[in-house]
């Protein structure tokens, strides 16, 4: 496991602020990860009750947002960090910035649940979704808690899962076109699903980004737009 020496220093508080930034940051993500989950079960069941449930929560994501944003910023300010812990700081910034969307689009599936509660179930592409969810889901846990252990080859796996993701996002896609085009009268109802599926694509997406910002966060290194291979080298050579 990699470990990032955080330099101590004579203000116990500077260290405590950069001790409430990560706990801040991991309740958050938290948060995140059952809205998520929500939101996959309310398309399961169509529950339109739970599917409220995700859309209210976001507005608790939307404020985390902005108080660790002031967090953030009153720490840069105040504290004037350097080396890692400037680098504790513009990540957890970044991880804040990934998390609200993945909020936004657990918030956008949970739409699609009240609608095909209102107006009936699709075909299919529900096994699809809830494999999918059960993806994101574990990828989003296990980069949470390779920040918390700021573990680069955990933070790796996770990016390596965004390719399963997306693998399992263009066979869903071909499933459920299938079905539009055997019964055109499901279309609106299938775009439901096809709307749920691309939203957990982009929730991998993000999920990816916190794996890069962690792997920034212990290296140094900024390896966004890169691919695992390459990112892989880089930390070996290193």
């Amino acid at each position: 496991m990699d470990k990032l020496h955080l330099d101590k220093h004579i203000s116990q508080q500077f260290d405590m602020d950069l001790e409430q930034l990560q706990t801040k940051l991991l309740e958050m993500g938290g948060v995140v990860e059952q809205q998520i989950i929500d939101a996959v079960k309310s398309i399961e069941n169509a529950d339109s009750q739970l599917a409220e449930k995700v859309i209210q929560v976001e507005d608790d994501v939307d404020l985390r947002e902005v108080a660790l944003d002031e967090d953030c910023t009153m720490v840069l300010a105040c504290r004037q960090p350097t080396a890692s812990d400037l680098r504790m700081v513009l990540t957890v910034t970044k991880m804040t910035r990934d998390l609200e969307r993945m909020g936004d689009e657990a918030q956008k599936i949970a739409k699609m649940a009240i609608s095909l509660h209102n107006n009936g179930a699709a075909p299919g592409g529900y096994e699809e979704a809830r494999h999918m969810g059960a993806l994101v889901q574990q990828m989003l846990r296990s980069a949470l808690d390779a920040f918390a252990r700021l573990n680069v080859e955990q933070a790796l796996e996770v990016a390596r899962a965004d390719k399963q993701v997306d693998r399992e996002y263009k066979s869903a896609m071909r499933e459920i076109m299938t079905y539009m085009m055997e019964d055109p009268r499901s279309i609106s109802r299938s775009m439901n699903i096809l709307w749920t599926l691309r939203s957990l694509e982009r929730i991998g997406d993000h999920t990816r980004n916190i794996a890069e910002h962690i792997i920034f966060l212990v290296k140094g290194y900024d390896v966004r737009h890169q691919s695992v291979a390459d990112i892989e080298n880089k930390i070996k050579g290193a």
